[in-house]
C-alpha cells in the first residue's frame, strides 16, 4: 500500500545502534560529529531574535509566492555585501534548502530524469531525489594536494536524461570551494548541453583563508539555481528560512521564474513571522560567524598540533565549511573503526562511507565542538588510531 519511492532500508546502521546503546547506558560521550549550532555553546542575542518574531505585522496575511519583499530585500542586501548583484525578483523564499531542492527538481525533471551529484557529498541528497522520483548519478571529486572536480568523469556521466549538475560550494564534508576555472568549465558544459547548475551555498561564508569565494547567485554563464539558508548563515536552523535564486540566460530565466512561481504559490510554505524577522536575523550573522570561524580555526590548529606526533593519520586540505576529513589506515572498514572508537574511547566520529568516499580509510569530524571537548576527543582519536595501526 506504500509508494515504491519510500522503500528505503529503514534498519538503523550499526554505528547508530552503537551510539544509541552508548547514550542509553549513560556513558560519557565526546561528540566530534556535532553540527547543530544551537547545541555548540555559541552566544546569541536572544532578545533581538525573540523581538524580531513579535512584529505586529505578523497578524496580517499577505501571501506572495516569492516571499515578502522586505525579506527578499534583506537577502539581496546580504549578497550585495558580498559584491553580488541579485534582484529581489529572482529570489524565492523557502522553509529550507531541502524544500528549495524539491522545487528545483520538480521544475527540471520528469520521473526518472537524472542529476549529477559530487562524490563525496552529503547523504541527504539521495532521499530528496527519491521523494521527487529523480535519479542521481555521481561524478567524482579528486584529491591531489586539494580537491577538484573530475571533469572527464563528469562529462562521461551525462546522458540524454541528465537535467543538471549539483555543486556544493563549499562541499560538505570535503570543505573545498568550486574554483573560478571550474565554474567557467561548468558554465561551458551546461550551456552547451542545456543543463542547469544547482549550487548549494549554505557554507559559503565560512572560508578558512579569509578570502571570500564568489557566489553562483549572479552567474550568467549557464542556467543556475543557487540555494542558501539561515540555518548556516545565521546559525538558526530552528527558524526554517532559506532562499532560492534563479540566474542565467534571460530567456531561460524568465521561463524558470514563471514555473517556480506556480510551484511556490501552490505551497506558500514560509510563515509570516519568520519572513518579517529575516532582516533582523541576517543582522545577527556577523557575531555568529565570527564565533564559528574563531572556533574552527582553533580546533583545526589543535588537530594539526596533535597529528605530527604520529604517522598513521593525516588531515586533508580544507578550505571552508564545518568539517575536517582525516585519512586513516585502511586496515578495516571505516564503520568498524568508528564503532570501536566509540565503544572503547567514548568518541563519536563519522565514517567516510557515510559521505561515499571511494574507499576505506576516511573519518570525518566536525570543527564546531567546544574546544576543550574537541582537544580531548582528538587526543583519544589519534591515540586509538595509532594503536589500531
Amino acid at each position: 500500500m506504500f509508494a515504491k519511492r519510500t522503500n528505503w532500508n529503514l534498519t538503523p546502521n550499526r554505528l547508530s545502534e552503537a551510539l544509541a546503546a552508548h547514550r542509553a547506558a549513560g556513558k560519557p560521550l565526546l561528540d566530534l560529529t556535532v553540527s547543530n549550532p544551537t547545541e555548540c555553546g555559541f552566544e546569541y542575542d536572544s532578545a533581538a531574535i525573540l523581538n524580531a518574531l513579535s512584529n505586529p505585522a505578523a497578524l496580517s496575511y499577505e501571501p506572495n509566492p516569492k516571499g515578502l519583499e522586505s525579506a527578499r530585500h534583506a537577502i539581496a542586501d546580504y549578497y550585495a555585501d558580498r559584491g553580488e548583484n541579485v534582484s529581489i525578483e529572482d529570489i524565492f523564499l523557502t522553509t529550507s534548502t531541502s524544500e528549495a531542492y524539491s522545487y528545483v527538481f520538480r521544475t527540471l525533471c520528469d520521473p526518472g530524469d537524472e542529476l549529477l551529484i559530487p562524490s563525496p557529498s552529503y547523504p541527504l541528497f539521495d532521499f530528496l531525489a527519491d521523494i521527487q522520483d529523480v535519479s542521481l548519478v555521481r561524478y567524482p571529486l579528486l584529491y591531489d594536494h586539494g580537491w577538484q572536480i573530475d571533469f572527464h568523469s563528469l562529462g562521461q556521466a551525462i546522458t540524454p536524461r541528465t537535467r543538471g549538475v549539483i555543486v556544493v560550494h563549499p562541499n560538505n564534508p570535503t570543505g573545498h570551494f568550486t574554483k573560478p576555472a571550474e565554474i567557467a568549465k561548468l558554465n561551458a558544459i551546461c550551456s552547451a548541453r542545456e543543463l542547469a547548475i544547482i549550487a548549494d551555498e549554505v557554507f559559503l561564508d565560512f572560508t578558512l583563508d579569509g578570502d571570500r569565494a564568489a557566489s553562483f547567485a549572479a552567474n550568467r554563464g549557464a542556467p543556475t539555481f543557487t540555494l542558501s539558508g539561515l540555518s548556516k548563515i545565521c546559525g538558526l536552523p530552528q527558524m526554517k528560512a532559506a532562499s532560492l535564486i534563479v540566474s542565467g540566460p534571460q530567456t531561460w530565466k524568465s521561463q524558470a521564474l514563471a514555473r517556480l512561481e506556480v510551484i511556490t504559490d501552490t505551497y506558500l510554505s514560509v510563515n509570516t513571522p519568520v519572513q518579517l524577522a529575516i532582516p533582523r536575523f541576517l543582522e545577527q550573522r556577523h557575531s555568529f560567524q565570527k564565533q564559528v570561524m574563531s572556533r574552527m580555526r582553533r580546533n583545526l590548529a589543535e588537530l594539526d598540533r596533535q597529528l605530527p606526533a604520529q604517522k598513521a593519520v593525516f588531515r586533508l586540505k580544507v578550505e571552508g565549511g564545518w568539517c575536517a576529513v582525516l585519512r586513516v589506515p585502511a586496515t578495516r572498514s571505516d564503520e568498524d573503526l568508528a564503532i570501536e572508537l566509540l565503544t572503547t574511547h567514548g568518541v563519536s566520529v563519522h565514517p567516510g562511507h557515510f559521505y561515499e568516499f571511494p574507499s576505506k580509510g576516511y573519518l570525518v569530524v566536525s570543527l564546531l565542538a567546544l574546544e576543550t571537548k574537541f582537544s580531548t576527543g582528538a587526543t583519544r582519536l589519534v591515540a586509538f588510531l595509532e594503536q589500531s595501526h
